[in-house]
This record gives structure tokens, sequence and C-alpha cells, in this order.
């Protein structure tokens, strides 16, 4: 049973600790988001945490799915946690460069290279594992969202 489980919870802390670390450095600063002129279906700051929390784990959950398929497709596998990896970096770093260096214009054009991103990933895993790739989808509306959100605080302040 662990030995199943154990990529799972491993994937999972690994996104759910990216997350909480970026969430760490930008503490002393989300504090902006109240102050700032948002566009309209702009959410109250207390729903961040409580949408990426599971949108952390299903990112999880997918990236172990896609682990597990290393036996019999190596060099993808390899390829598409290469692709894994270098979303969760520009994730990590997005908050970072829109609540502490306040550059709403490069923070808006790192999250549409994030997004494109996240698009090549779920091609990669789909390749692998269409549960997989399923999983990422509210990741992506998530995004997508926080796009037009990042785009409109940007054009209002």
């Amino acid at each position: 049973m662990w030995a199943k489980s154990k990529p799972y919870l491993i994937s999972i802390l690994i996104a759910l600790g990216v997350g909480g670390l970026s969430a760490f450095l930008i503490r002393e600063n989300v504090y902006i988001y109240a102050f700032l002129r948002k566009p309209p279906l702009a959410p109250p700051a207390i729903l961040f945490p409580i949408i990426w929390t599971p949108l952390y784990i299903l990112m999880g959950v997918s990236s172990a799915h896609i682990f597990l398929q290393r036996a019999a497709y190596p060099d993808n596998v390899f390829d598409a946690l290469l692709n894994y990896t270098l979303q969760l970096i520009l994730n990590f770093l997005w908050p970072v460069i829109f609540f502490n260096m306040h550059t709403y214009l490069f923070a808006f054009i790192w999250l549409v290279v994030l997004w494109t991103s996240i698009l090549k990933m779920i091609f990669k895993f789909s390749r692998l594992d269409t549960a997989a790739a399923y999983l990422q989808i509210p990741y992506l509306l998530w995004v997508t969202y926080a796009g037009y959100l990042n785009f409109m605080i940007y054009l209002l302040n």
C-alpha cells in the first residue's frame, strides 16, 4: 500500500510546498491586493488560498500519475516532468513578481508564459495519461482567470 501511495504523497507535498513557500515569501505584501483598483469579478483575497490548495493537490496527483508511467515511457515521462517542473517554477515566481516587485505588466507577461507552459504540460501529459492531463484543466482555467485579473489590475493601477 505504501509503495503505491508514496509517489502521490511526495508529489502532493512538493506542489503544496512550492505554493506554501511562495506564499511565505509574499506574506508581508499581500495586503496590497486590498488597496488595488480591481476589475469586476475580482474575488476577495481570502479565496486565493482556498482555491490554490486543491489546485496544488490536483497538480501533485497528476504529476504522480505521470511519474508512475516511467517504466513504460522513460524519455516521455522525463520530458513531461521537466515541463511540469518548469511550470512549477514559473508558478512559484509569479506572486513574487506581482506582490513583492509590484511590476504588474511584467507579472502579466510572466503569467502568459506560465499559461503557455501549463498548456504544453497538459499536452505532454495527455500523451501518457489522459486522467493526468484532465486533472490540470482546473489549474489552466484558474491561471486564465488570474491573467484577466492581472491584466486588468495593470490597466487600472
